[in-house]
């Protein structure tokens, strides 16, 4: 599988497209950056209908829960950063929304907020508190924090290493800088937790106790609470998050004419300077 994932990785810029969310600043970081929002836009819609077919495929959503046209929507699409694999025919294949937030941001702010786990009885709590602790080592140490979910590969390419390389695709979006701090909440469906506790995802824990494993009725499956730190990554795939983070500077990202670039970007890393931006 790492040779797999070697070969995969050596190309990736033929297949990865990175989507800035709508107000955001990209700093120095990415050199291929385009100002494309009619592509960005179909791009968008194209990912929502793969994720609304998956999901609802997979009996963790009802049509109920889909535009008209079949794209399974979220509050999270517009502010995220999404990370796309694209087949043959320049199609979206799979897909993963990174959420970023700001060095102030509270627990009641974050995504985790509005999971059932939030408010049981015996768990809201030390959820609340583990969520917080993290938020302040981030601060203490000048990291960003970020969410990370709306992980779909398609059926054509589940047996493949896209879902893999789209997890280390996200940790090596997190190197960038002086790193991140974050969460996710993975499925224990089709093995997302399995896959991610590989990667170093790890349980969050508060008062010396694990935060356990809950089900979701929204989703109607089993969901893991898992905490990741982008600085420490899995010893066996951490050379390939970096040789991927290295790739991601030459990975197309496509913008919209609201986006400022350079400034003090959350993005900056002055070791690789910018080389283009392509007007649409």
């Amino acid at each position: 599988m790492l040779k797999l994932l070697e070969r995969n990785i050596a190309s990736i810029e033929e297949r990865l497209v990175l989507i800035a969310p709508r107000k955001s600043a990209i700093g120095w970081f990415f050199q291929d950056v385009h100002v494309d929002p009619v592509r960005r836009r179909r791009l968008l819609h194209t990912m929502q209908r793969l994720r609304g077919r998956i999901y609802l495929h997979d009996g963790a959503i009802g049509p109920e829960d889909l535009s008209p046209d079949g794209r399974h929507r979220t509050p999270e699409d517009d502010k995220s950063w999404h990370l796309l694999m694209l087949d043959a025919r320049g199609c979206v294949s799979a897909c993963v929304w990174y959420l970023e937030h700001t060095a102030t941001a509270a627990f009641e702010q974050l995504r985790a907020h509005h999971t059932p786990l939030a408010g049981h009885q015996q768990w809201g709590g030390r959820l609340w508190r583990a969520v917080e602790s993290e938020l302040a080592v981030a601060r203490a140490h000048q990291l960003r924090y970020a969410e990370v979910g709306g992980w779909a590969v398609s059926a054509e390419s589940r047996c493949t290493s896209e879902g893999l390389l789209l997890a280390l695709a996200a940790y090596s979006l997190g190197r960038i800088g002086n790193g991140t701090l974050g969460m996710t909440t993975a499925t224990v469906r089709h093995a997302s937790a399995t896959i991610l506790r590989r990667l170093g995802g790890a349980p969050l824990e508060a008062d010396g106790e694990t935060i356990p494993s809950y089900f979701d009725p929204r989703y109607k499956c089993d969901m893991e609470m898992l905490r990741f730190d982008s600085r420490q990554p899995s010893g066996r795939y951490a050379p390939l998050i970096d040789r991927l983070k290295d790739k991601l500077a030459r990975v197309s990202v496509l913008a919209t004419n609201g986006v400022a670039f350079g400034g003090a970007s959350s993005w900056h890393d002055e070791r690789i300077p910018r080389r283009q931006f392509a007007a649409a």
